[in-house]
């Protein structure tokens, strides 16, 4: 008999804007493509953006997507098509799912509920329409999976999914083993980009995001005295006009809508500072990344990230408007020791690893192959 697994990936993030899920779908499937029993198969709109992600993936176990005619068709007409065609053992989907399905077991990860629990930071329609698609998404799954405790908790609560029924796979950091020392990544930042001696925030746009709190801290500090800039790394999602007014009127405060993967590394390597002040998230990837790189990090101690507490003392509410100001006037004078900053590394690189989150994820394929 056959023990191959045939499973189908939707890697529709990647026709998008960089998001969290993306970094998931990536770093997993990095992984499992090394189990010779797996045999992956990839959906997605644009090929040569996927094989970006993923450069030694045979470009023939990439499927291709029609142009859309009517919202939803990929989910509608392609991939219900594609599984009949193929006959895959499982198809693999972020957050949303076909809703109809034949000889074929569907696995959702479903990152985050915020909209449902955070109304007021996300636009109507997007709460509404997110709404009705995650929650019938998640209740045909055959395999529901979550990316934190926090997620698992608040999809319980909101769609009634027992944490019998839920199983988390955590997200997980990477390194690169050839990156720069801090004084050659300052150097590159300066020679390519023209900033020096900054405060570094690395997150799409939304409101939730809490830019404009770190934005108002830094005015505040009257850090551009001191020769200090602000940097912003990420696209815009969710319009926050107040943010993109203030940035304008200022020539130290920078914001980058996307930079290359290897060039994000030396941006977080660069800082003086990374600070991340979101209000609520379903994870948190970036000051995990920032800290695997030895950046001194601020940390908001909200939703998923209340599991970061290896950052204390470094670690304040977002709703305390001081005690943002307070921390990184504390940092910038009196930076974490290498200790402290290599033990902190040395934590995430242990509990935060692909390797184990992808050797979970190929148990959960095995145990229900022939259930």
């Amino acid at each position: 008999m056959d023990k191959t697994i045939k499973i189908f990936v939707d890697a529709h993030s990647f026709d998008k804007e960089y998001q969290g899920t993306q970094t998931f779908v990536r770093e997993l499937y990095v992984e499992l493509l090394k189990y010779p029993m797996l045999n992956i198969y990839f959906g997605v709109y644009s090929k040569a953006r996927l094989l970006k992600a993923f450069p030694s993936l045979d470009a023939s176990k990439i499927i291709t997507y029609t142009k859309p005619r009517f919202p939803l068709q990929r989910l509608i007409v392609d991939i219900p098509g594609i599984i009949k065609k193929h006959n895959f053992h499982f198809a693999h989907f972020q957050n949303i799912a076909p809703w109809q399905k034949k000889d074929c077991k569907y696995i959702v990860t479903l990152h985050d509920v915020l909209c449902k629990d955070f109304k007021n930071q996300f636009p109507y329609l997007f709460r509404k329409t997110r709404n009705i698609l995650f929650g019938k998404s998640i209740k045909v799954a055959d395999i529901k999976t979550t990316v934190s405790d926090y997620s698992a908790c608040r999809i319980n609560h909101h769609y009634k999914i027992s944490p019998e029924q839920l199983t988390v796979l955590r997200n997980g950091v990477r390194k690169n083993p050839n990156c720069r020392t801090t004084e050659e990544a300052r150097k590159f930042i300066w020679k390519k980009y023209g900033i020096e001696n900054f405060i570094l925030n690395v997150s799409r746009i939304e409101p939730r995001k809490n830019h404009e709190l770190l934005l108002d801290e830094y005015l505040q500090l009257e850090l551009a005295k001191k020769g200090i800039n602000l940097v912003f790394i990420g696209k815009n999602s969710i319009d926050v006009p107040s943010l993109y007014k203030k940035i304008k009127a200022s020539k130290t405060i920078f914001w980058i809508e996307q930079v290359e993967p290897g060039d994000l590394e030396v941006f977080y390597k660069a800082c003086l500072l990374f600070v991340y002040p979101s209000k609520a998230e379903g994870f948190g990837i970036p000051p995990l990344e920032a800290a695997l790189h030895k950046a001194p990090v601020l940390c908001s101690n909200t939703t998923a990230m209340s599991d970061f507490a290896f950052f204390q003392p470094f670690y304040f509410d977002p709703g305390k408007r001081n005690e943002l100001a307070d921390k990184m006037q504390e940092m910038l004078v009196t930076p974490p020791s290498f200790e402290k900053l290599d033990q902190i590394a040395m934590h995430i690189q242990k509990n935060y690893c692909w390797k184990r989150t992808a050797e979970k994820f190929y148990g959960i394929l095995q145990n229900n192959m022939y259930q």
